[in-house]
């Protein structure tokens, strides 16, 4: 699948989530149903903000939320920082990021899609701030200028991108020397037969594309970071994605020995060097 077919496929599953909220219905990452996309996804974007989190925001950026995990808090954010959040959907950790950095500070949003960036800019208006700012765009062309950046967050949507490498390029771009990439995305450790692995993302991700914890080491090092960790914050088990993989036709038992475990949330830490070896070499081409 080329990545131009992959970021279109993306754009029409997030603005249809988007549309359910503005129509009421919550929100969902696949499928054509709101119930049955809802219950699909459960295992993976239920429970990863806090109550305090979740009153801190407006109601329809927590239902427009379909991370895999909190990257925000482990980011560790400071007073005055400037963050982006790339693929910031309805903007929950934009306002999340922004109530962190404090007044000082300032949060960016960046998204492709029409309906997220509407919802996200509603919701910049329910919450009063004024640090905020959303940007309409993709991920793997960043309209902002290098070294402007002192933290990147994400949620969950690096995985959903056909061009992992230009995005990380940007994002080092982007960051100051000495700043820090800090995201939580889908992981697969190991592995996994193609046909298996399909089926898994599916459930996982709503698009093929996860890369394994070796692939997402080696393209940020590529990419120029240094320091790169990957931390499991959250194991899918085969339990989870049982009545998914039945439906789909898939054998769950005969699969098991090869799949569980092998399927993460995880929050991945890099940092951009502090020093360049010449005067050019922190500024990676596009």
């Amino acid at each position: 699948m080329s990545a131009e077919n992959i970021r279109e496929i993306v754009k029409e599953k997030y603005g249809d989530a988007a549309k359910r909220v503005f129509c009421g219905k919550g929100s969902a990452c696949c499928g054509t149903s709101p119930a049955s996309a809802i219950d699909r996804c459960d295992p993976i974007t239920s429970n990863l903000y806090g109550a305090g989190e979740a009153a801190s925001v407006p109601v329809s950026a927590m239902q427009a939320s379909l991370g895999c995990g909190n990257p925000t808090m482990l980011a560790k954010l400071q007073t005055g920082e400037t963050v982006l959040d790339l693929g910031s959907g309805g903007g929950i950790d934009v306002i999340l990021s922004a109530r962190r950095v404090g007044p000082t500070g300032k949060a960016y949003g960046l998204d492709m899609t029409e309906e997220m960036f509407t919802l996200a800019e509603e919701n910049k208006r329910k919450s009063g701030l004024t640090n905020v700012e959303f940007l309409k765009g993709e991920i793997e062309n960043i309209p902002l200028s290098e070294n402007s950046v002192d933290v990147i967050v994400s949620n969950c949507v690096i995985n959903l991108s056909g061009d992992k490498d230009r995005v990380f390029r940007e994002a080092f771009r982007v960051l100051k020397p000495g700043a820090r990439f800090a995201i939580s995305d889908v992981v697969v450790l190991g592995e996994v037969p193609q046909e298996i692995r399909r089926s898994m993302e599916l459930w996982v991700g709503c698009v093929a594309g996860a890369l394994t914890d070796e692939e997402y080491r080696q393209k940020l090092k590529d990419a120029g970071f240094e320091s790169v960790e990957i931390e499991a914050t959250r194991i899918y088990s085969l339990g989870d994605a049982r009545e998914f993989l039945n439906a789909a036709g898939v054998d769950v038992e005969a699969i098991a020995s090869q799949v569980e475990g092998k399927f993460i949330s995880a929050f991945v830490r890099a940092q951009k060097p502090v020093k360049c070896c010449d005067t050019n070499c922190c500024a990676v081409p596009r």
